[in-house]
């Protein structure tokens, strides 16, 4: 069983690894090729895989819960629940697909999944790197504050293509309820989505301040 556990939670995470690292890949390759013309198009080229890999990522939240993965459930779930909802979003509202806002925010999210992930590997190989810890808790937190903003910003850019269902549905009495709060519904997410961050970076605070604690205490023995 525990044979299985880990190789388990060692083919999640490579494959996380190899995802993020072909979405990357793929959109710089492209802007390299393309040059600003290439952000217009960026979901469509890699949409599909950065849609399996979020997707993919609930299973983090019950690795947490069984104990395979050691990590806050917290902080975890806001990031896993925010990319998910926004990425939801992105697909329903076709018209916000090609703004060079949800390039950068794929770009950021990747940024974040190719530091985590490895770290996450040399973990379950039991052969951990100072540095890479270091990376993986420090340029993490400033990287997911500027992705929250971008996640913000891609929200108040979408309420324009979002009011004119609203007001086109609100004449039909059988879906006004659906689709009258949903403009409504997006600012609220504002304030909850920087509510939501603040509480994320101080528990990766702590979580960073534990693991560099733990990692002093174990070069001491040494």
């Amino acid at each position: 069983m525990f044979s299985f556990r880990l190789a388990y939670i060692f083919s999640y995470n490579l494959f996380q690894f190899c995802g993020h690292t072909w979405i990357l890949a793929n959109t710089i390759a492209r802007f390299l090729t393309f040059g600003k013309d290439a952000l217009a198009d960026t979901f469509y080229s890699v949409g599909f895989v950065m849609s399996l890999c979020q997707l993919l990522s609930i299973l983090e939240l019950f690795h947490i819960a069984d104990g395979i993965e050691k990590a806050r459930l917290l902080p975890r779930f806001v990031q896993v629940m925010e990319k998910n909802l926004l990425l939801i979003m992105v697909i329903m509202l076709e018209e916000i697909q090609s703004k060079p806002v949800v390039c950068a925010q794929f770009f950021l999210w990747n940024i974040l999944d190719l530091l985590r992930y490895p770290h996450e590997l040399l973990c379950v190989l039991d052969t951990p790197s100072i540095a890479m810890l270091w990376t993986r808790y420090t340029l993490w937190i400033p990287l997911y504050i500027l992705s929250a903003a971008t996640e913000g910003v891609t929200i108040y850019q979408a309420l324009p293509y979002v009011k004119p269902a609203a007001a086109n549905s609100s004449s039909l009495n059988s879906t006004v309820s659906t689709h009258v709060h949903l403009p409504l519904m997006l600012m609220l997410s504002l304030p909850i989505l920087a509510l939501g961050a603040s509480v994320t970076v101080w528990q990766l605070l702590k979580e960073r301040q534990h693991h560099l604690d733990k990692w002093n205490k174990k070069m001491k023995r040494k």
